[in-house]
């Protein structure tokens, strides 16, 4: 955790000196483990999350324990919606996908700041019209595109919240993720080794032609890339 800092989260880098400093106190630098789970859907959190340089996905969990992906977070956002908007349980669970660190922030000090209106209220209410297009994206994406189609968009957008072109995570997961049967992600996955898109071995991925992975996925990463670019920025570490 050497070097780490708040600013390495694009919301709360982008905030004038006052407001930063006014939160510099409350924010605590916790580890990210991959597979942990932050909070569990209809679950109460204490804290919302600033990612540093991990991964969170926010995942919809069926009774019978199925889970499918419904947006990624990395340091261009925060976990813990439910801390502004009035709610007081979180709608999904929120798993660590990559591992990293996070900054946590007492929910009621962020409703505090929340509440003073100015950049913060805005920075955030930016964030969560982003997140809402990228839920919305995902949900068509789901239902019609093909699971090579979600593999490449899933993809891509993991590695533009991380500063290397390798991932950690064994299909098995993938599968949850995206909520399909493990066997379609691992035909999914031979398909794009064999075209030289990527290199797949005991969990770890490595995307070997970014142009190619982006040419092979459908339009929804380019529309949710656009709605983030338009709003925060592009994702990615400072």
């Amino acid at each position: 955790m050497l070097n780490q800092t708040p600013r390495q989260n694009k919301l709360l880098a982008g905030l004038p000196a006052p407001d930063y400093e006014r939160l510099l106190p409350h924010l605590e630098l916790v580890p990210a483990n991959l597979g942990s789970v932050l909070y569990e859907a209809g679950g109460r959190s204490r804290h919302a999350f600033f990612p540093a340089d991990c991964i969170i996905s926010l995942l919809y969990v069926l009774e019978n324990g199925d889970s499918a992906e419904i947006a990624v977070v990395g340091n261009e956002g925060f976990v813990g919606i439910a801390t502004v908007t009035g709610g007081d349980t979180m709608p999904s669970r929120a798993l660590v996908q990559s591992a990293g660190v996070a900054y946590q922030l007492d929910k009621e000090v962020l409703k505090q700041e929340f509440a003073r209106g100015g950049p913060l209220q805005e920075a955030l209410l930016k964030y969560l019209q982003a997140l809402m297009a990228q839920m919305g994206q995902t949900a068509v994406c789901n239902r019609h595109h093909t699971v090579e189609q979600q593999l490449c968009r899933w993809l891509l957008l993991s590695l533009d919240r991380l500063t290397s072109n390798q991932l950690n995570m064994t299909q098995e997961l993938i599968a949850n993720m995206l909520g399909v049967r493990r066997e379609g992600v691992t035909e999914a996955a031979g398909r794009l080794q064999h075209a030289g898109v990527i290199k797949y071995s005991r969990g770890h991925i490595t995307v070997l032609d970014r142009a190619k992975l982006e040419s092979k996925a459908c339009e929804c990463y380019s529309v949710v890339k656009a709605e983030f670019d338009r709003l925060l920025g592009r994702p990615g570490v400072a």
